[in-house]
Parts: C-alpha cells; structure tokens; sequence
C-alpha cells in the first residue's frame, strides 16, 4: 500500500478472498459490465487489505440496495489497478494510497482517469513493535536505538539479524533502503499478505515474543494487539523522491478515490455517489472489525453499519 509505484490471505482462510494478495496483474478479470454504455452496472476495484474490503462493501450495498445498481467487484493489485481503471476494466478505485507517477500519467497527461475526491481517511505507514515491548524498552521505540536490541528480533527467516516483518512486497514500501541508509543490523523477511502479516503478530503477541513490523493505520489490528511506533527520521517533502536515498518516516496520507474519466462523466447517480462518499477512519475500521474479526460477509457487515449509520450515508445520495 500506499505512496509509490513500488507499492504497499492465506493464513487465515476465512479472510483469503478479502484480502488475498499477490504481484500479478489480474486486470484480466474485469468484469464484461466495466464501462458498459447506458447500463445500470458499476465495476468497484477491491485493494487486497481488508479497510479497502470495508469501503467497497458499503459503497456496493448503497448501489445496489439503495440506487438499483448491479455492482461487480475486480481484485486488482495497487498498480494494475490504475491500469484497469484508465482502460475501463474497472469503473472505480475506492483507496488510493498515492501513486504520483501514475496519477501523471493516467489524471493530468491522457486524462482517462478523473479524480474522485477524498475518502475521508488518512493513512499512515510506520514501523511497530509491541506496546508491552515498548514499556520493557522505552528506547526501543527511537529507530537510532534498534542496533542495541537486533538480537530480540533475530529469527530462522532474519539469520544473525534483526527482523523487520513486512507484508507484500506488491506494498508501497521503503523499508529495505531504510534499513541499508539507516544503517540498521536488520532484515526485512516479507510474510506474503496482510493476513499472514496478521496471523504472525497475533502469534508473537499471545506469546509476548519481541517483534518489529512494518504496519499502518487505519487497521483494525491496534484494538487486539496493542502497538507503539517507533520514531524514523522525521519525513520531509520531498525525502522520499528518490527510492534508493530514502532515509525518513513514511508521511501521512489523505487516502482518495479515483474513477474512470469516462464514468465520472457518464456514470450518473452511481458517479455522483461514489464521489460523495467519504467517512471516517472510526467508520472504516467498525466494519472492517466485523468482516476481518468477527467474520461477518462483507455484505452483512455492510448491512449493519448501514443500518446505525443513516445520517452518514444519506448525504452521499442526495
């Protein structure tokens, strides 16, 4: 997930459809109604972590039960997705965690993709370790102090270095040029996906092992799993421009929503909706709880926050 084209389950078989996630590019499996001239259908694009699930789930239940439309959904990784979107594949793409190369290509120079507005939600890359670690430690959570204690997070995977645990590597991630620029005695050993990211913190924290993750916000995660950030060299416009020569915090990022230029065009009362939605990060991660945790469908968990949530929702169709 999240700030460049470099980008940022199977553990846990039940959340393996939300949020499965891999470096093909599956623009292949747009649906036939993407872009379909005067029907009643949209194509929503599904990002492969479980807040993104939460958006699509809310915003496909409104369309369909409120406004009448057919909703199809495309898993499509954080690149790809911009692919599909300016070729039509796909009607829209709910969380975009900043991708400047792609938003010049596709926004201001061939103009097939139309901006979509906020999302409401701000996300945040960061590293984490373990808040009952960070009351052990408390200089743990300063990146200059993490050589002193790379033995706490040496595994099979690191060998005779610390472990900084990433997710996908299809994530908007700088964490191995932090690591080689910072100078740090670690490694960074990829878990495959979110879920697996998730399966392995749970893990850690239920034996109260040390750990140090790559991680963001929001995520539903920090409410079952208590986790403290550790301080990186403060972030700069500007200090991340160059892949190789990063050396600083990830910044924070208003998240936005984009659509296909065609459909934000022509898409009627689904594009007017779709560019009126916007809620909270609290919002988000209330259904996210429920699809990833308490392993509600998305639909059902989208019918619940519907249900108590009437005040958000109806603005965005009007």
């Amino acid at each position: 997930m999240r700030i460049r084209t470099t980008a940022v389950l199977a553990a846990v078989s039940s959340l393996a459809l939300l949020t499965g996630c891999g470096a093909a590019d599956m623009t292949k499996q747009a649906s036939p109604f993407a872009h379909a001239q005067g029907a009643k259908t949209v194509t929503l694009s599904v990002q492969s972590w479980v807040g993104a699930q939460a958006n699509v789930a809310v915003a496909q239940y409104l369309l369909e039960h409120e406004l009448g439309y057919r909703v199809d959904t495309v898993q499509v990784d954080e690149v790809p997705a911009w692919d599909a979107l300016s070729q039509g594949r796909v009607d829209a793409l709910l969380e975009d965690w900043g991708h400047p190369e792609q938003e010049k290509r596709y926004v201001d120079d061939k103009k097939t993709v139309a901006r979509g507005g906020d999302l409401g939600v701000t996300g945040h890359i960061g590293w984490f370790v373990p808040t009952y670690l960070a009351k052990r430690h408390p200089d743990i959570t300063n990146w200059k102090n993490l050589n002193k204690y790379a033995d706490l997070f040496r595994t099979a995977e690191s060998g005779d270095k610390g472990q900084l645990m990433d997710g996908s590597p299809s994530y908007v991630t700088n964490d191995k040029a932090l690591v080689k620029n910072l100078k740090l005695d670690y490694q960074v050993v990829f878990a495959g996906s979110e879920a697996a990211q998730i399966t392995q913190i749970r893990q850690f924290a239920k034996e109260k092992k040390p750990f140090l993750t790559y991680w963001y916000s929001p995520q539903w995660l920090f409410e079952k799993v208590p986790m403290t950030e550790v301080r990186l060299p403060p972030y700069k416009e500007g200090c991340d421009a160059d892949p190789e020569k990063v050396a600083c915090a990830y910044p924070h990022t208003p998240l936005e929503k984009y659509l296909n230029a065609d459909f934000a065009r022509k898409g009627g009362r689904a594009a007017a909706f779709l560019k009126k939605f916007t809620w909270t990060t609290e919002d988000q991660n209330e259904v996210s709880l429920m699809i990833a945790e308490q392993k509600m469908s998305p639909e059902d968990a989208a019918k619940k926050w519907v249900d108590s949530h009437e005040s958000t929702w109806r603005k965005w169709l009007s």
